[in-house]
């Protein structure tokens, strides 16, 4: 595969599909564990949504990472410089154990006053930690895994995590239920399992993707010297990590900023909330693969110089992107009620999370502008603009818009989102004003 000279579209089909594909699985991995969790009880329901922001540390380090090694990675095969490309791989694996011994020292312990500001009762955060706990401690395997799957992206080579993500899932309907409800010599864990299966399926595919890289050509130019730390090479991933994991965690703290206003109308509202998102994200999917492809494609492409192929990858995947969010837009406000009623019967839970839906599904076309645009940046080794877009989106404006609704408007659950919606659009017409004048000041020969 070639990023620099076939068609666009062509390569939005070899890299964009595969990735949605396994978005999709990745996706349907997380509805497991939240149907798994409203089998346990209301309040595991609660527990697991109330641990997203803790986990999405985690997340939010390792995608910044991932995206850092796969531009470096990318814009060196772009131009040419494989031997770069294979050190930088190195150097990125030996920053994930650093990053992920830092991340669990923190998790473990600054997960209790974060439960308690989000109004976590003293059961309900024993409940959170049981699963939290488990996946601070196994962090290392899922930083290790994002580290060597960005050299496999950067590539174009996204079938490989697809077929984690779907074994992945497979394998998590097996082990959920055994580890939660136990059998035979296996003792029940409740939602402590949850959190086992997620780290098992981690390993196991961790191993998987290592495989696959030592088939690759930079297998050629990898020895034990390069895993020794470097600084100029942690510097260089740390200036692309930093921007992109503070625009992620801004996604951490957004959460928790939505957590606590829903919070105050009570758990139900909160397991509503959770179990919506969870489902939102399936409409994400597309959007996530193309913004994967957006990063190889015109990453490898700004490498080699050629601009007009990196405008063309970024115009078509907000088209194609919108598009299909109008579309799935349609099918979630018809089925609102339907899908938060697959994950539990309590009439309360299924009425917040419908209202949720239903308004979620009007922001959608919205959402690849932010995406795209992030992927843009990033590829040119300009992250920083991510984290900008993002502390705007996902902190400053939903808190002060939030605040004004609850403590002004004195506005109910569903007054929230419509406020949050305003604000995605509006903000949505700035972004892609700013990506015009962007490209045409960093794109010239």
């Amino acid at each position: 595969m070639d990023l620099t000279k076939e068609k666009i579209l062509t390569l939005f089909k070899k890299v964009a599909i595969p990735a949605s594909v396994g978005t999709f699985f990745q996706t349907m991995y997380n509805i497991v564990d939240t149907y798994f969790a409203g089998k346990i009880s209301a309040e595991s329901l609660s527990a697991l949504a109330k641990s997203f922001p803790l986990y999405f540390m985690i997340v939010a380090t390792g995608i910044g990472l991932s995206v850092a090694s796969t531009a470096m990675m990318a814009n060196n095969i772009g131009e040419g410089n494989k031997n770069k490309a294979s050190y930088f791989l190195a150097q990125a694996i030996t920053f994930a154990i650093f990053v992920a011994v830092i991340i669990t020292f923190l998790g473990l312990n600054i997960s209790v006053p974060l439960l308690k500001l989000m109004g976590s009762s003293d059961e309900n955060i024993i409940l959170t930690l049981d699963y939290l706990d488990i996946i601070f401690i196994g962090s290392i395997v899922i930083y290790i895994q994002f580290a060597v799957n960005s050299s496999l992206t950067a590539q174009g080579d996204t079938k490989s995590y697809r077929n984690v993500l779907i074994f992945s899932f497979f394998l998590n309907i097996l082990l959920n239920p055994l580890l939660i409800f136990g059998y035979g010599i296996i003792p029940a864990m409740g939602i402590t399992g949850i959190a086992l299966s997620t780290i098992i399926s981690q390993l196991i595919g961790t191993f998987y993707l290592i495989h696959k890289v030592l088939k690759t050509d930079l297998r050629n130019y990898l020895y034990f010297k390069c895993f020794i730390p470097k600084s100029e090479y942690f510097l260089d991933l740390f200036k692309q990590a930093f921007p992109v994991t503070i625009g992620m965690m801004t996604i951490c703290i957004g959460v928790f900023i939505f957590l606590y206003f829903i919070g105050t109308f009570g758990e139900y509202a909160v397991a509503g909330y959770g179990t919506a998102i969870r489902f939102e994200q399936i409409l994400l999917l597309p959007i996530l693969g193309l913004n994967t492809a957006v990063l190889s494609i015109a990453g490898q492409n700004f490498g080699a110089k050629n601009y007009d192929r990196v405008r063309e990858a970024y115009y078509k995947a907000i088209y194609l992107g919108s598009g299909f969010m109008v579309f799935g837009g349609i099918i979630i406000l018809i089925a609102s009620n339907f899908i938060v009623g697959l994950f539990t019967d309590n009439a309360e839970v299924i009425k917040f999370g419908s209202d949720y839906l239903k308004i979620a599904a009007l922001m959608g076309p919205v959402y690849p502008i932010f995406f795209i645009t992030s992927a843009l940046v990033q590829s040119m080794k300009k992250a920083i603009y991510t984290m900008y877009i993002n502390v705007l989106r996902l902190i400053i404006l939903p808190f002060l818009t939030l605040w004004f609704v609850v403590n002004i408007l004195e506005g109910g659950f569903q007054s929230l989102f419509w406020g949050l919606f305003v604000i995605n659009w509006s903000f949505g017409f700035l972004v892609l004003t700013f990506s015009h004048f962007f490209m045409k000041k960093n794109l010239k020969l």
